[in-house]
């Protein structure tokens, strides 16, 4: 639904940070402390059955705390930005129509700055021969037709993500017109504080190693033999972190151990694309160190707790 302009100043708590960083556990305690809900702003959790994999919340941390876009859609199915922003908003408008604090938590960077900055996102429903003609192209190829046509898209699209190329190029094609001339902004819908979780990065790949490690144990490679036999390997929720590589394992390409390594070095290199999103030095996110969970969780709560009665006095 459309907020109206005195609805503006209800407030949206973010957290964001790289993977494995430590998000959940204080998404959860937040919203506990603070009668919240949780809006998950991750590309891979809204699909049901990919659960061990993605790391979503458990089912008895959902009962402690409502969470919103998690189990939304089948992994064949496609969910754009436009339709995840909507879904976003939608979420967050609920929870406040019911008094609730809404956060929004995830570390998909594209997800989250749509909705914190308010994109204009260009409504292209997926070509399905489009698609499978660009499919045929590799991502070199793509990147320097995506120049070509759009030079500001090509500086912001990641380059070795196809999917992200391709809809770049599908969006363009499709309208006649640059990506980047679409995707303008407009003011936020809320009041927003953002936090951003950090670790020096020996230690965040320490910790997405040990979390790997418990995937593995959790059962990731059955969970992903088990989607691999319904929807096969080729839709685009089974190109994400852990079903990829065990799915080359899966299809005797790779060893179990090498599958496994693979996993850990593109989870290494995924965090590093996400410190491109969720910049240090950014002037708008208050950054904490996660080294010690406990005392980063009182800080932030304290943050929160300080902000929302500063908003409160201004109305």
């Amino acid at each position: 639904m459309e907020i109206e302009k005195r609805d503006r100043d209800a407030p949206l708590i973010v957290i964001v940070g790289p993977t494995g960083v430590g998000k959940t556990a204080l998404s959860l305690r937040l919203a506990e402390a603070l009668d919240g809900e949780v809006i998950s702003a991750d590309s891979r959790q809204v699909y049901r059955g990919m659960d061990v994999g993605t790391a979503k919340a458990t089912p008895s941390e959902r009962a402690r705390v409502r969470h919103h876009l998690i189990d939304v859609l089948d992994p064949d199915e496609t969910l754009t930005l436009a339709r995840f922003q909507r879904l976003a908003y939608a979420a967050i408008d609920d929870a406040l129509a019911r008094g609730r604090l809404a956060l929004l938590v995830g570390g998909s960077g594209q997800y989250v700055r749509a909705v914190v900055e308010g994109w204009g996102i260009p409504e292209v429903a997926p070509q399905a021969r489009l698609r499978a003609a660009l499919e045929t192209l590799d991502t070199g190829e793509m990147g320097r037709w995506l120049e070509a046509l759009d030079p500001v898209a090509a500086g912001r699209v990641d380059r070795r993500n196809p999917r992200r190329l391709i809809r770049a190029l599908e969006v363009t094609l499709v309208t006649g017109r640059p990506i980047s001339e679409q995707q303008r902004k407009s003011p936020p819908r809320y009041q927003i504080l953002q936090v951003g979780l950090m670790l020096a990065r020996p230690l965040l790949y320490e910790r997405v190693d040990a979390r790997v490690d418990r995937m593995m144990e959790a059962g990731l490679l059955d969970e992903t033999r088990r989607l691999a036999e319904r929807f096969g390997y080729k839709v685009p929720a089974m190109s994400g972190l852990g079903y990829a590589q065990l799915g080359a394992h899966l299809r005797d390409e790779t060893t179990l151990e090498e599958a496994v390594t693979a996993i850990k070095h593109a989870t290494h290199r995924f965090v590093r694309q996400q410190a491109n999103w969720f910049k240090p030095d950014a002037p708008a996110i208050h950054w904490f160190d996660a080294a010690e969970p406990e005392h980063t969780a009182l800080a932030v709560e304290r943050l929160v707790r300080d902000w929302l009665e500063n908003m409160q006095h201004k109305t």
